[in-house]
């Protein structure tokens, strides 16, 4: 079975509500996943479209997606959309089965996610040492 690797790019759009305290929640996401290693190309089209290019070997959309909303990204849910997620979610999971990546890898996005977290500047962080924190 040999593929070209350019079957494996994904190329998805992402639409987020308007009402949100982020006005442009497509530039912030864009700004998040900037790092995150499989994506290879995002483009904010929109305040609340965001254009998406990953390699589905390393990520996959489910795993982007609910990295955007645990960082408090709010993904648009009309029925459209969420059929069309349900439909990329179980294709994906199929071709990434097949190819011997399965659900649960150590690749995570969350861990990605939660680097960058920590490694923002934020009122969150703790300025001690770490050597102070477990003293006390």
């Amino acid at each position: 079975m040999d593929t070209s690797s350019s079957a494996f790019i994904k190329h998805r759009e992402i639409h987020f509500v308007e009402l949100h305290p982020d006005p442009n929640q497509a530039q912030t996401a864009a700004l998040l996943l900037a790092d995150v290693e499989g994506v290879q190309r995002v483009e904010p089209q929109t305040p609340t479209l965001l254009h998406v290019s990953y390699d589905l070997l390393k990520v996959s959309l489910e795993q982007i997606e609910s990295g955007l909303t645990e960082v408090g990204l709010h993904i648009d849910n009309r029925l459209i959309y969420r059929l069309k997620r349900a439909l990329y979610y179980y294709t994906e999971e199929i071709e990434r089965a097949n190819r011997g990546c399965r659900r649960g890898d150590s690749n995570c996005t969350r861990k990605i996610f939660a680097n960058r977290y920590r490694n923002m500047t934020h009122g969150c962080h703790d300025q001690r040492p770490e050597h102070w924190r477990r003293y006390l």
